[in-house]
C-alpha cells in the first residue's frame, strides 16, 4: 500500500468512525467515513477482503468558491431496505428480483449553508451511489467543472478497455494491465475515432477489470438522465480512477437545477465471472416502466437491406450526381440513377418474401429517403427531411406488399447528426411511420455533432436521446439507436428503447474485420447496461464474394455466428447476411430461424472475459432451450452440464459446431452438426476453434424423435 494511502487512512480513522452499509446476503460491505478535510469517503470490501481503497468523492462547481468537495458534516442519515421483485416487458429472464439495503447521508457545508445526499444501495451483486441535490436557496443553478468521484484499486489489474473518446465507442477492445493503458492507448486508437482530444490514460466504462487474486471488478454507471455520460480517468502513480464527464461546447461538464440527481456510479464484483455477466444491478437502479401501456412493445428478429451497403456492393444513394433543389423539394427528374442503389421497390419485396418465407418478423430499410447525395458528396448541408422516398422506392406498395405477407418494415432515421433539424421533424417523420405501417425505427448519428463543439456523449446530447425516446413512446414506436450513448439501464424506465448499437458491431467485420474474442468482452461491458443490436449471423466471410472491392475478413466462424444469437442478449435480432448466402447453408440457418428473441430464464454456463462465454436461456412461455458459446484466440474445449432443463424429461439437442480444423480465418465455414438424446444428466465435451463455438437447440422429445439418435450421458 502506497504512504499517500496510509496517510489517508490514518487520518480517515482519526476524524470519524465509519459508518457501515453491508448487502443482503453480507458478502458486500461498504465503509464510510468523513476525511481531514471533511470531504466524504468511501471503501469497498467483498468477502471481507478490499477491493476498492479509500476513495473520494465530490464535485467541482465552476465559478464557485466553495464546490462539492470538502467541509461537510454529516447532518442526517436514513437506512432502509427493499426486497421485491418486477417483471420486464422484454428480457434475459420473466421476473428480477431487486434486493437491496440504503443508506442515504445528508451532507451539508456549514459556509455554504448548503447540502447535498449521497444515496447508497448495496447488493448483492455490487454498490451503486450517486449524488443528490435537494431544492434549497443556496443551491438552484450551478456548472459543474468537473466530477470527483474516486476508484482506488488494490493493484495493477488486468483491464479490458476501449479509449475514452467522448464521440464513439467503436473500438476493439484492448487487454493490458492498468499501468500499461498510456503505452498502449496510442495503438488502441483507430481510424474510426473522432479528432477529440481525450487523456491518454482516460478509458470508458463499463471497465472490466480482473485482479491478480481472480476477483472480477465492473466499473460502470447507471441511469444516464440530464447529465454527461462519464468517462475514467487513471492516476497511474496511485492506481486511482477518477470519474471524467463529457463536456458541452463551453468545455462545462454539466449544467444542474436543482432538486436533481446525478447518475448512480457502479461498482459489481465477484470471484466468478458469471455473476458479472448475469448481474442485474444495473437495470434495478433505474426507475420503474413509466409507459401506461406496453402491449404494442414486441421483441423481433429481422433481416435487412443493409449489409449489401456495408459491404460496398449497393449504395444508400439513388444517384451519384447532386440533384438540384428548388423551393425545398429535391428534384431528381434530370438525376441520373447510379444502379446500385440498394434500397429500390424490387429489392425489398426480394427481402420480405425472404423474411415471410423464413418466419422473420421484419425487414428494416436503409437509403429509401433522399438526402444520402448531399451526405456523401458535397457535406453542404447534412439534412434529411424522412419522409420523402426516393423515386425508385414506393412507400404504400411496400406497406401493402409487406401486410400481406405478415411482414413489418423497420424505418431507418439516418440524422447524419443534425440533431436540431431531427428535433423538428420527429413529429413529422412519426406521424409518416405510423400512417404507413411503421412500429419501429433505427436511429443514426454519423458525424460530428451538429449544433458545431457538442459531443455525442454531452448532457446536451444525452437529453437528446432521452427526448426522441420519449416522443417516439407518445407515437408507439419502437427505437433501436445506433452511435447514441451507450445505454444505462433505462429501457427499464422506457422499455420502448429496444435495441441499441453504441459499441463496435458486425459492420467492422466489413471495414477490415474485428478481433476474434470481442464479442467474449462485449457482455462483460457494453451489454452491462442494456440489449446490443451486433447484427451477427455473417456466413461469407470472405467480403471479396460479395463485392470484389472489399478485401475484409470477418473473424469468425460460422459457428460462431450462430451462438452469437444467444451469447449477444437483444430483444432485436438480425440476420444480417445476404439472403442467397443463407440459401447455401440451410441446415446451418435453420438455428437463426428456430433461436428465440424473447426469455424467461438465462443461465451462464461458462464465462472468462476475453476467452469464452456460454450461455443457456429458456425461450419464453415454452420448454425450449438455446445455448450459444463463443470462443476467443485460442482453440479449447467447452464442457456443458444439462441440468437446466426440466426433470424426467427427454429432449432432442441439435448441436451446431466447429468442425475439425475449423479456424476463423482459414477456415470459418467448417461446421457440423450432430443431433443427440439429452436429459438434466447428461454431458457434452465440444471442441471449439479459434474464433469459433458453438449452438444448440433443445426441444422436449416426441418419441419418433427418438429413433436412430444417441443418448448423451
Amino acid at each position: 500500500m502506497r504512504w499517500s494511502f496510509v496517510l489517508l487512512l490514518l487520518l480517515v480513522a482519526a476524524v470519524s468512525p465509519a459508518q457501515q452499509l453491508r448487502s443482503p446476503n453480507g458478502k458486500f460491505r461498504m465503509d464510510f467515513v468523513l476525511g481531514a478535510d471533511s470531504s466524504p469517503v468511501y471503501r469497498l470490501f467483498y468477502k471481507e477482503k478490499e477491493i476498492i481503497r479509500p476513495s473520494r468523492l465530490g464535485l467541482e462547481l465552476k465559478n464557485d468558491s466553495f464546490s462539492l468537495l470538502n467541509g461537510f458534516v454529516i447532518a442526517d442519515s436514513a437506512r432502509s431496505t427493499v426486497n421485491d421483485t418486477w417483471a420486464p416487458v422484454w428480457g434475459e429472464v420473466k421476473t428480477i428480483v431487486n434486493h437491496y439495503n440504503e443508506l442515504a447521508l445528508t451532507l451539508e457545508q456549514p459556509r455554504a449553508r448548503r447540502r447535498i445526499v449521497l444515496r447508497f444501495r448495496i447488493f448483492d451483486d455490487g454498490l451503486g451511489f450517486r449524488y443528490e441535490f435537494p431544492a434549497q436557496p443556496n443551491l438552484v443553478y450551478f456548472v459543474i467543472r468537473e466530477e470527483r468521484t474516486q476508484f482506488a484499486m488494490t493493484g495493477d489489474h488486468t483491464a479490458f478497455w476501449i479509449p475514452g473518446d467522448y464521440d464513439t465507442q467503436e473500438y476493439d477492445y484492448t487487454t493490458s494491465n492498468l499501468s500499461q493503458i498510456r503505452g498502449l492507448m496510442q495503438q488502441a486508437i483507430t481510424p474510426n475515432a473522432s479528432q477529440t482530444p481525450f487523456s491518454p490514460t482516460g478509458v470508458q466504462t463499463a471497465l472490466m477489470m480482473r485482479t491478480a487474486d481472480g476477483i472480477y471488478l465492473n466499473l460502470h454507471e447507471a441511469a444516464l438522465i440530464n447529465y454527461p455520460c462519464m468517462h475514467l480517468n487513471l492516476d497511474e502513480r496511485r492506481m486511482v480512477f477518477e470519474s471524467w464527464l463529457t463536456p458541452d461546447a463551453r468545455g462545462d461538464k454539466g449544467n444542474i437545477q436543482a432538486p436533481a440527481v446525478s447518475p448512480w456510479r457502479t461498482i459489481i464484483a465477484s470471484d466468478d465471472a458469471r455473476d458479472i455477466l448475469a448481474s442485474k444491478m444495473t437495470y434495478n437502479l433505474n426507475e420503474p416502466c413509466k409507459l401506461p401501456e406496453t402491449s404494442w412493445i414486441r421483441p423481433m428478429k429481422y433481416v435487412g437491406v443493409w449489409w449489401q451497403m456495408i459491404s460496398g456492393r449497393s449504395t444508400w444513394a439513388y444517384t451519384d450526381e447532386f440533384p438540384s433543389v428548388v423551393l425545398g423539394q429535391t428534384d431528381f427528374a434530370h438525376a441520373k440513377p447510379n444502379g446500385r442503389h440498394g434500397a429500390t421497390t424490387e429489392n425489398v419485396k426480394r427481402y420480405i418474401d425472404f423474411a415471410a418465407k423464413n418466419g422473420f418478423d421484419a425487414v428494416l430499410v436503409e437509403g429509401w429517403n433522399v438526402g444520402w447525395e448531399d451526405w456523401f458528396g458535397h457535406m453542404k448541408d447534412r439534412v434529411f427531411d424522412f419522409v420523402t422516398p426516393y423515386p425508385d422506392f414506393h412507400v404504400r406498395e411496400l406497406h401493402d406488399y409487406a401486410q400481406a405477407h405478415h411482414v413489418q418494415l423497420i424505418m431507418h432515421h439516418e440524422t447524419s447528426s443534425s440533431v436540431r433539424n431531427y428535433e423538428r421533424s420527429l413529429d413529422t417523420a412519426f406521424r409518416f411511420m405510423k400512417n404507413n405501417g411503421y412500429d419501429a425505427v433505427k436511429t443514426g448519428y454519423v458525424g460530428n455533432i451538429l449544433p458545431a463543439g457538442e459531443y455525442h456523449y454531452n448532457q446536451w446530447m444525452v437529453n437528446h436521446y432521452q427526448y426522441v425516446v420519449e416522443k417516439a413512446a407518445g407515437y408507439h414506436i419502437m427505437v433501436n439507436a445506433h452511435e447514441a450513448v451507450r445505454p444505462t439501464g433505462i429501457a427499464r424506465t422506457y422499455p420502448n428503447m429496444i435495441g441499441n448499437e453504441s459499441a463496435r458491431g458486425t459492420e467492422y467485420q466489413a471495414f477490415g474485420g474485428s478481433k476474434p474474442n470481442h464479442v467474449t468482452i462485449l457482455p462483460f461491458t457494453r451489454l452491462l447496461g442494456g440489449p446490443m443490436d451486433y447484427t451477427p449471423g455473417i456466413f461469407e466471410m470472405d467480403l471479396s464474394k460479395v463485392n470484389p472491392d472489399n478485401h475484409s475478413h470477418c473473424n469468425s466462424t460460422l459457428a460462431n455466428q450462430l451462438a452469437l444469437y444467444v451469447t449477444m442478449y437483444s430483444p432485436l435480432q438480425m440476420a444480417a447476411d445476404l439472403p442467397e448466402n443463407y440459401e447455401r447453408f440451410p441446415d446451418a440457418f435453420q438455428f437463426i430461424r428456430e433461436v428465440a428473441v424473447d426469455w424467461d430464464d438465462s443461465r451462464y454456463l461458462e464465462a472468462e472475459p476475453g476467452s469464452y462465454i456460454t450461455v443457456a436461456r429458456n425461450a419464453k412461455g415454452t420448454g425450449n432451450w438455446f445455448v450459444g458459446s463463443v470462443n476467443g484466440d485460442s482453440s479449447r474445449v467447452s464442457t456443458v452440464e444439462f441440468g437446466f432443463l426440466a426433470p424426467g424429461r427427454k429432449y432432442l439437442a441439435t448441436v451446431y459446431a466447429d468442425a475439425p480444423g475449423a479456424h476463423y480465418k482459414t477456415n470459418p465455414q467448417a461446421y457440423v452438426i450432430r443431433k443427440y438424446v439429452v436429459t438434466r444428466e447428461s454431458r457434452l465435451r465440444q471442441w471449439c476453434a479459434p474464433g469459433g463455438g458453438y449452438a444448440i437447440s433443445l426441444f422436449e422429445a416426441k418419441p419418433e424423435d427418438l429413433r436412430g439418435v444417441k443418448v448423451l450421458k
